[in-house]
């Protein structure tokens, strides 16, 4: 057993990267090891060398094109039993390797821009974030979902333990959790950009951002408790084995290990930026740094570093340059300073800092309470000539740039901002720069002289001086149910004995012998083996029923009380009467075209009057005629009028009814494709009326399960995703058991024949939201629909 040294220190300094270290993670296998990525373009696996001191690269990995950011380990499966390593990269890409090839096996394009934070969470899911402002929630080869909501770069991502909880940290300065794929809650607090995620339990969280604090927070959205420490940027964060305390790294150089909610321990790299961490098995502290050297700390004594490794260290620790200009010493007056002198009395604190005087020089110490001595951490100069090189100081829309110019076109025009980093072209940023601020193209030349000039002509080589802001990018571009109502003859929107929206019921065809909408079926014995008649379900369900009688009464009684500027005339009602006719089936003839103009300004009544209108429009929209009219329509302004209606704030009426005209439209095959090409936007508005009453959750059931129905066919894994995600967050609030059992249809429809969209609903924990209707007595379709969907599972 390995004794406690009580205070942590070098246990090794590993070379092999030819520039920054910018991701590590620990290995499963080997075990003990653990992956570091850079920007020399490469990932690398290190493994114990079996001296119990030191670590071997045992593996080298290339697949990007550029700098290398983010890295994560996909754990184990069945068809690959040791895991896989995900790579994020400045080319957009992300790579899955293997542990034994050094080429990807495959590579997941989709974003545009860096990819920055990746994260694994049961079932193969992958989560990334970009500088393109979204979040990615991938399943094997294929992206099942884009998360959408912040303003800026997502700089972290982490998947909670709780099937289906994701965070995303970002330079908004937000965080946000997201659930099947929805955002629950966005916490404030941080003044700058959010840096690094980190779990501590099922309910908590920590944070760490570039206003140089780590927050942690409840997944509720209470801020616990804000530790202050770092005097600069701060890049990472990791937690030991059983949350016994974090470790945190930043620009000021230092890596900080923080125990009971104190800084306990501060030690300091020659590097300026220390960009990386992770805690291993065992709780030694693996951090990459600018200075491209990987270096493991540790607090065995078994396990530290010889004397004359950890001389070397503080050796090469009291050579460094220590520019005042990131004010990680506070401000500097060399005149005012003390002598060596000041050295005899002993600090105060751990990692507490001393300038002395000497001979004309400023020296920096550090106190460490470990070794009972100060420790040189360097010479502090006037500048290190890298105000401007230094790696993550000069921030731009949220990410990092080596030079942001300010460019004034003319005297009494306004100033443009041109990010530019040492590795872009200069032609092709000037060109990017003149495009995105619509400025003449004459002024090509002159810009891409001034960049040349101003950057003298640097350019990146592996031993580059001063660490570089890994970017790379030029020009930032953002975002780069039974339809019957149990309600009495009461109408809860306009009175007693009135017209009920859809007060009549909807029957679905049967499967097979049973019909599952209604119940009725043959008589079955308890013994015999109950078959799965409810999914994959093969056609769309409608809203068929209707008293044409009732909804033109009402329609003429709401038209008596319209303003003249909408009061339809005589002849327009008859108009509308024959059309309802002629689409319910009372009579051979077909909808004419100044029928649906007459229809069309009806639907664009008031939204207090409207909804007659609307159920006029929802049975008519399933005729042939009226259908291709809805679904060909230029700019499809008639479905957007349609989604309007979805607001959640507008009258439960008009959801109720537009939810169940868009259910209609799937009747043919050209309103299959109109709803198919709007899935994102309808499904998106649709689901905002999950507050609603059981008819508008049977309807919004009923939508979730006409898509379903399509993507079964279809096969679009990024449209299930989505579906599986309205099912999610409509089970968690919908009650009424005939919305639950189309929920149940649509779910079994879509996990058909499909492993993917299994594994990802299993991510997403639809499973244990589906669990508890197995054991629901009546309606027993229910109960068997249920356990048909959990077989799956």
């Amino acid at each position: 057993m390995a004794s406690d040294g009580g205070a942590y220190r070098l246990r090794c300094s590993l070379l092999g990267h030819g520039q920054d270290v910018r991701g590590l993670t620990r290995s499963l296998f080997p075990p003990g090891g653990f992956v570091s990525v850079s920007r020399d373009r490469t990932a690398r696996l290190w493994a114990l060398d079996g001296l119990n001191r030191g670590f071997t690269e045992i593996h080298c990995m290339s697949g990007h094109s550029n700098f290398v950011s983010c890295v994560c380990i996909i754990p184990p499966s069945e068809l690959y039993p040791r895991g896989l390593i995900a790579t994020g990269g400045n080319d957009h890409n992300i790579c899955i390797f293997t542990i034994d090839n050094p080429a990807p096996l495959y590579i997941l394009k989709g974003h545009k821009n860096t990819v920055c934070s990746l994260s694994s969470g049961k079932f193969g899911t992958l989560l990334s974030g970009s500088w393109d402002t979204t979040a990615k929630v991938w399943l094997n080869d294929r992206c099942m979902m884009t998360l959408q909501g912040h303003t800026a770069a997502i700089w972290a991502v982490i998947i909670l333990p709780e099937q289906g909880l994701m965070l995303t940290g970002s330079a908004d300065k937000t965080i946000k959790l997201w659930k099947a794929g929805r955002c629950e809650r966005t916490f404030t607090g941080h003044e700058d950009c959010v840096r690094g995620l980190a779990i501590l339990s099922e309910m908590e969280f920590l944070s760490c951002a570039n206003d140089a604090t780590v927050r942690r927070w409840q997944i509720s959205g209470a801020c616990l408790n804000v530790y202050y420490g770092h005097t600069n940027y701060i890049y990472s964060i990791s937690v030991f084995p059983q949350c016994k305390g974090f470790v945190t790294t930043g620009e000021d150089r230092s890596l900080r290990i923080w125990k009971k909610g104190e800084c306990a321990q501060t030690i300091r790299l020659p590097a300026q930026s220390v960009w990386c961490c992770c805690v291993l098995d065992n709780g030694d502290i693996v951090v990459g740094a600018s200075d491209g050297i990987i270096r493991v700390f540790t607090e065995s004594l078994e396990r530290t570093a010889s004397a004359e490794e950890i001389q070397a260290f503080e050796y090469e620790l009291s050579q460094a340059s220590i520019d005042p200009k990131t004010g990680d010493l506070g401000d500097i007056n060399a005149d005012d300073l003390p002598g060596r002198e000041h050295l005899k009395d002993p600090g105060t604190r751990d990692g507490q800092t001393r300038l002395i005087e000497d001979n004309g020089k400023v020296e920096a110490y550090q106190w460490s309470v470990s070794e009972g001595r100060w420790m040189k951490i360097g010479d502090v100069v006037g500048s290190s000539g890298a105000t401007q090189q230094t790696s993550g100081k000069v921030l731009f829309e949220g990410k990092e740039y080596d030079y942001v110019f300010t460019i004034d076109v003319n005297e009494s025009g306004p100033s443009y901002k041109l990010p530019y980093n040492i590795t872009d072209d200069p032609w092709l940023t000037a060109y990017n720069f003149l495009q995105k601020n619509d400025l003449n193209p004459m002024f090509l030349d002159q810009v891409a002289k001034f960049i040349m000039d101003n950057t003298k002509g640097q350019t990146l080589s592996a031993s580059s001086e001063f660490s570089d802001p890994f970017t790379g990018a030029g020009r930032y571009v953002p975002g780069s149910s039974s339809g019957s109502s149990t309600v009495p003859g009461a109408d809860p929107f306009t009175g007693a004995g009135r017209y009920v929206p859809g007060s009549a019921s909807n029957e679905v065809a049967p499967a097979g012998g049973v019909d599952p909408y209604t119940g009725m079926g043959a008589y079955q014995s308890s013994e015999a083996k109950v078959e799965n008649i409810y999914f994959p379900k093969k056609d769309a369900v409608t809203f068929d029923k209707a008293n044409p009688s009732q909804i033109l009464g009402k329609l003429k009684e709401l038209n008596s009380s319209a303003t003249e500027e909408h009061k339809l005339t005589e002849d327009d009602l008859i108009i509308l009467e024959k059309l309802l006719s002629a689409t319910c089936n009372t009579s051979a003839e077909t909808p004419t075209a100044q029928q649906l103009q007459t229809l069309w300004r009806a639907v664009n009544w008031p939204e207090d009057i409207v909804f007659p209108a609307l159920d006029i429009l929802r049975l008519s929209v399933r005729h042939p005629t009226v259908n291709e009219n809805f679904c060909n329509e230029k700019d499809h302004v008639h479905l957007a009028i349609l989604l309007k209606f979805l607001n959640p704030k507008g009258k439960q009426a008009n959801q109720l009814l537009a939810l169940r005209a868009l259910c209609n439209c799937f009747v043919s095959q050209a309103g299959q494709k109109l709803m198919m090409e709007h899935r994102g936007e309808i499904m998106t508005q649709a689901i905002e009326t999950k507050s609603g009453n059981k008819n508008i959750h049977i309807a919004l059931a009923t939508l979730t399960l006409n898509y379903a129905v399509c993507l079964h066919k279809d096969n679009n894994i990024e449209g299930k995703a989505q579906c599986l995600s309205v099912i999610s967050t409509v089970m968690e609030v919908v009650q009424d058991l005939e919305a639950v059992f189309r929920l149940l249809v649509a779910l079994g429809t879509l996990i058909s024949d499909d492993t993917n969209a299994v594994q990802l609903a299993k991510a997403l924990g639809v499973d244990s939201q589906v669990k508890k209707y197995a054991s629901v007595l009546e309606p027993a379709k229910v109960k068997e629909c249920c356990r048909f969907v959990l077989n799956l599972l």
